[in-house]
């Protein structure tokens, strides 16, 4: 499989995703595509993060984007961490790391002492063909989702 970069085409993908969708990659053709990677459900910083990309979800609309927000916990999970947090996007569930290996995001952590493989919390930005135009690693959440409207903007008026 070929190494992800930033200008290339993102290889296709189908994944499981709230709401009993499935999620392809060719589906989304024509849409800006954001697809963020959390490592948990229900937890501080990811709430926080589904929170913004919820509260300006209708800015990314605008900009004709979807958000997909990925991590490994069960659809069960997901589907609760949504309506929970009223988010208006699907999240997908990625239990066998396929996406999470394709986008390169399991990384080696310190957990309690312990080092463990999780998710770097990380996003990526897709354009209307496909290609990987951005992406932001090691993601501080905190004012993260204005600067990937802000690129998003940036993008969508050229």
């Amino acid at each position: 499989m070929t190494a992800l970069a930033v200008g290339l085409a993102v290889p296709e993908f189908t994944a499981q995703a709230t709401s009993g969708k499935t999620v392809s990659l060719a589906d989304l053709r024509g849409k800006y595509v954001v697809i963020y990677f959390y490592p948990k459900d229900s937890t501080p910083g990811c709430t926080q993060e589904g929170q913004d990309f919820r509260d300006l979800h209708p800015e990314f609309v605008q900009c004709n984007a979807e958000i997909l927000g990925v991590s490994r916990d069960s659809l069960k999970s997901h589907e609760n961490f949504k309506c929970k947090q009223a988010f208006p996007f699907e999240l997908i569930s990625d239990a066998d790391e396929a996406l999470c290996k394709l986008f390169d995001v399991i990384k080696l952590k310190n957990m309690y002492g312990k080092q463990v493989q999780g998710i770097e919390r990380s996003t990526f930005l897709i354009d209307r063909d496909g290609k990987l135009v951005r992406e932001w690693r090691k993601v501080s959440v905190k004012g993260h989702v204005e600067k990937v409207l802000d690129t998003l903007r940036e993008l969508a008026s050229v």
